[in-house]
């Protein structure tokens, strides 16, 4: 009796023991019949690829295989489970007369294996028997990852022709046309559907979202809720998502409070969205309490919440929190690496910035993205030979690399190295593109080149990239002409923008105070509140900046009123100083001092410098003595400071306090840099 058990205990052996004990002088079916249960015994064992061809063969040698039609059905569904398909087909091969549940079973196979391309392929040869539901359902489930339109239509005719189809193929009809971009097709669906469940309705909702179509997607979301159907964690994910495209705070802010009130756990996909929208709206601060709220923060998460750090300009936040990610054990990622990389650039922290390359180095954390953004952080923090290393270094060069290095040398004022490396990338044949262009204006502006940015100018109209279609390029290309002191250009140029935003406004704003043109400064400025474009922080440093230069004193305290009463802008440093400025250069210098001592924020090297600017210019020195030793201490790394302060003391007489100010300069390492010109000419 032992014997016995010992020979039968495991199941191939089971197998071979209960198979001797059949008689030879039985029929054929009956052999098959008694084989069959012990088969199926040994199939539920195998719990390996290998235990599971060993059984294969075992059958297979038995003749099992191809006359037992459950069982070769269940092998072919367990190679299946063991992801082995092409075992699983030519077990299926090998059936005489498949009937419908074999070949659902290797269907369902490739769909269990995301082999959508066999699911199309196997479709159509279950024709000969039969279609059900769930045969429907992953036969769409294939044509929309693979986004094959033709022979989704050709199930949709099936389905038609078929009785009976439920809830669950109709909303699989309307994925598969959103997916494939036919989703006034999907819409025909949904609207015969008579059941509509929140998936029906989610499905609808994220096929407009996926198709740019947001506020369809938002109408749609809404008409659920007047059918009294609640949304779940995919339709509020889908509906936040769609606020985010389209910069609805509001309506964004609201699905938040109803995701609150509704009791739907806040999952770790739906918090990222809602920190997405929070960031892409500009609210970071609500971006940041949504962050601060969810207990199992994730590298996504941290990666998103400093993204849009930088992304809205605070940079130094992203770094604080790069530091605190850090501290936590949480393992950046490249887009984490190349987001902080960025903010460095922004804050000019090039020590950081360092420390962060080294970091990638060392934890392998290197692409594309990566490599672009250390050339922008070096570019950035003006060093040049750091940043053209990492360029030369990087082994296929692609258009954004060439950007990088082009837009960063433009913006720390190295336009002549700018201008070279647009030359040699025009001789690699690589071609440019709007952010390209636009970089070069800005460098063309920097050197008050007139000829060259005209040039450039032709240059960009022959490549297609024109200024009413292109804000971008539009915005540097009136910029351009406007620091150049052709307001006209500049004013043609804007005219022709299509889609102007706030900083094109802004921009042209800032040209006509420029050129002392105080009417056309205040003319557009009201313009553009007329059209209700919000103006923001640079838009009112443009305007106040104007007003300082033309004298609109009373304009000018009119508009930075309005800055922090209706508007609810904090007030920065450059507002202060633009106020400083005008007040200082109109004379009322008690006024500018009033400003200097009530700033509920440190005042700056150059609000200081504004100021005695303005007592030089009145000369009232008394006023300017209170200033100098502030502005001093403050230790400014600027020549043209000492040199103010010194002119300040020579032209009251005080000369021997004019000449420490200029030893003190001396000692600090500090030299004036010579004045020069420059001057176009055409040579013959």
């Amino acid at each position: 009796m032992l014997r016995l058990r010992l020979l039968v205990s495991s199941p191939v052996r089971r197998f071979k023991f209960q198979q001797r004990c059949i008689h030879h002088d039985v029929s054929i079916t009956a052999l098959h019949y008694a084989a069959s249960i012990p088969s199926l015994r040994l199939l539920s064992n195998c719990k390996s690829i290998d235990s599971l061809r060993k059984a294969h063969g075992i059958l297979t040698g038995n003749g099992i295989i191809v006359s037992d039609l459950s069982c070769a059905t269940k092998v072919a569904s367990l190679y299946g489970s063991f992801g082995y398909t092409k075992d699983a087909r030519l077990v299926f091969d090998q059936i005489p007369e498949p009937d419908f549940y074999s070949q659902k079973v290797m269907l369902s196979c490739y769909h269990q294996n995301r082999e959508s391309l066999q699911v199309v392929k196997f479709y159509p040869l279950m024709k000969k028997v039969s279609y059900d539901n769930i045969v429907f359902s992953i036969a769409l489930k294939a044509c929309a990852e693979m986004q094959d339109l033709d022979n989704g239509k050709k199930i949709h005719c099936d389905i038609v022709k078929a009785p009976g189809c439920d809830e669950i193929v109709l909303t699989g009809l309307v994925d598969m046309y959103a997916k494939c971009g036919e989703i006034e097709s999907g819409s025909r669906v949904f609207d015969g559907i008579a059941l509509r469940n929140v998936v029906s309705w989610t499905s609808m909702i994220a096929g407009y979202v996926k198709n740019g179509l947001h506020e369809e997607g938002l109408v749609v979301f809404n008409q659920m809720r007047e059918s009294s159907v609640l949304g779940n964690e995919v339709t509020y994910g889908t509906v936040v998502t769609a606020c985010a495209k389209i910069g609805a705070l509001h309506q964004g802010k609201w699905l938040h409070g109803c995701l609150v009130k509704s009791g739907i756990e806040l999952g770790s996909c739906l918090v990222t969205s809602l920190l997405d929208m929070y960031v892409k709206c500009g609210d970071v601060s609500n971006a940041r309490r949504v962050f601060d709220d969810y207990s199992h923060v994730d590298l996504v998460m941290w990666t998103a919440m400093i993204v849009g750090y930088t992304h809205n300009g605070s940079a130094d936040e992203a770094l604080s929190l790069f530091q605190r990610m850090k501290g936590v054990g949480i393992k950046p990622n490249c887009v984490t690496v190349a987001s902080v990389l960025s903010g460095c650039g922004l804050v000019g922290d090039i020590e950081l910035g360092r420390l962060v390359h080294g970091l990638s180095i060392k934890a392998g954390l290197w692409d594309t993205n990566v490599a672009n953004a250390l050339v922008h952080m070096y570019a950035k923090c003006c060093q040049n030979t750091e940043a053209m290393y990492v360029f030369e270094t990087e082994q296929e060069k692609d258009l954004v690399a060439w950007n990088s290095v082009i837009s960063g040398f433009s913006q720390n004022g190295s336009v002549h190295e700018a201008l070279f490396l647009f030359h040699r990338m025009v001789s690699e044949s690589v071609t440019p593109n709007g952010v390209t262009v636009a970089s070069l204006f800005s460098a063309c502006a920097s050197l008050g080149s007139l000829a060259l940015g005209s040039s450039l100018h032709a240059y960009s109209l022959k490549l297609g990239f024109l200024a009413s279609s292109s804000v971008h390029v539009g915005t540097a290309l009136l910029d351009f002409y406007a620091k150049c002191g052709d307001a006209d250009s500049a004013r043609t140029v804007f005219d022709t923008i299509e889609e102007k935003n706030t900083v094109t406004w802004s921009a042209m704003i800032g040209g006509y105070g420029k050129q002392g043109d105080r009417e056309g400064s205040i003319e557009l400025f009201e313009e553009m509140l007329k059209k209700e474009q919000k103006p923001n922080e640079s838009t009112f440093t443009s305007i106040l900046s104007a007003c300082s230069h033309t004298g609109m004193v009373n304009e000018g305290k009119k508009y930075f009123n309005a800055m922090y009463k209706v508007y609810n802008f904090t007030p920065s440093t450059k507002h202060y100083t633009c106020m400083v400025d005008m007040l200082a250069r109109a004379g009322e210098l008690e006024q500018a001092l009033d400003v200097i001592e009530k700033m509920p924020i440190q005042p700056g090297v150059r609000c200081f410098a504004a100021f005695l600017h303005g007592c030089g210019m009145h000369s009232r020195f008394d006023l300017g003595e209170v200033v100098i030793k502030k502005m001093l201490d403050l230790g400014p790394d600027d020549a043209s400071y000492y040199v103010l302060v010194s002119n300040l003391y020579a032209s009251d007489g005080r000369w021997s306090q004019a000449k420490e100010v200029r030893n003190l300069m001396k000692q600090r390492g500090l030299s004036k840099i010579a004045g020069h010109s420059t001057m176009e000419t055409e040579l013959s």
